[in-house]
């Protein structure tokens, strides 16, 4: 079992925190960058941006910069030994290219910050090879979040302040997904497709990312992994996928064993992928014989208002028959 996060009883963040900005996967273009630094100095952080935020891949337009150049911002930002939290900047593509090349050992050696907590790793889609990345090799809780540099930071009357609320507030006992009753905010559509109730690490993120991993040092011993740690209640979520494309990546995780390390699986959101009950029954078709509870709409994701998940705390799901599913990060108590 490894240690609780700290972060399930104090705020990560505070106003003065240094933290580092940096552009793993795809470019920015310059108002998008200003938007995010603005945003982030609003909460009273010390912004620093990596030294190739800006560069463009010479030969390649989907990717910020080489890979070695953003690797480097990666491997500064996370040692530099005044660095709080790494913030990504957006998704795209990319990410994964970087990981054969990161020295986990250095990486592990600097992954405290000045007060003993660990640094923070925050970011949603393709960062998800990240979060896969520090789980595995750090065992450090994660952020997976909206980044500051895409449209729902500049397009949602939610996004911000829910992404404050976990980068300010501490996470222990918190409610995960849109909320049920609030009139300030989008309501939860959850249902439960298979009821049950489960507890463990929270893990997953998304899938075409999680699929592209499969037989990596980050996914390769999943099952041990939960033997050693504990139960895990999984998360699914992506973007742009057509159906038989969500089935082939479906395929690919069973195939390779991901789900033997689920006693849960949550599934988030499928923005301008098939409809959504095709999703879920593509879904049951390949989970529901696995005899845990699976539940679905909870947002995470690529949902222009997603909610925040922190990755690697110990969470509670209820999804009992006929009510709407819950799911809550345990509190340090809670946890092993």
């Amino acid at each position: 079992m490894i240690k609780p996060s700290p972060y399930l009883e104090t705020a990560p963040l505070a106003a003065g925190d240094n933290v580092r900005l940096i552009a793993p996967s795809g470019p920015t273009d310059e108002e998008s960058l200003q938007r995010a630094i603005a945003q982030l100095e609003s909460w009273g952080l010390r912004v620093v941006p990596g030294e190739h935020i800006r560069a463009r891949h010479p030969r390649v337009k989907y990717l910020a910069g080489t890979d070695a150049e953003r690797r480097a911002d990666l491997d500064d930002a996370w040692c530099d030994p005044d660095t709080d939290a790494v913030i990504a900047l957006r998704g795209g593509f990319g990410a994964m290219r970087l990981l054969d090349g990161i020295d986990f050992d250095l990486m592990r050696r600097h992954m405290l910050r000045r007060d003993g907590r660990p640094k923070l790793l925050t970011g949603s889609s393709d960062i998800t090879a990240l979060h896969q990345a520090w789980d595995h090799h750090l065992g450090v809780a994660t952020l997976f979040c909206p980044m500051v540099g895409n449209d729902p930071f500049k397009n949602s009357t939610v996004v911000p302040d829910e992404v404050a609320s976990w980068l300010f507030r501490p996470w222990g006992g918190r409610e995960l997904g849109f909320p049920a009753v609030d009139a300030a905010r989008p309501l939860s559509r959850a249902q439960t497709l298979v009821p049950g109730s489960a507890k463990g690490r929270l893990g997953g993120g998304n899938l075409s990312l999680i699929a592209a991993g499969m037989g990596s040092p980050e996914l390769i011993d999943v099952r041990e992994r939960r033997d050693r740690r504990g139960p895990n209640i999984l998360m699914l979520e992506d973007v742009d996928e057509e159906l038989y494309r969500l089935d082939n990546l479906m395929v690919q995780l069973v195939r390779g064993g991901w789900f033997t390390s689920a006693d849960a699986v949550v599934l988030g959101s499928w923005e301008d992928c098939a409809p959504v009950h095709e999703v879920e029954a593509l879904m049951i078709d390949y989970l529901g014989s696995l005899g845990i509870p699976i539940v679905s709409e909870m947002g995470f994701g690529h949902d222009p208002d997603a909610p925040s998940a922190p990755l690697g705390v110990d969470v509670s799901l209820e999804a009992e028959p006929g009510e709407r599913p819950r799911l809550w990060v345990d509190r340090a108590s809670g946890q092993a």
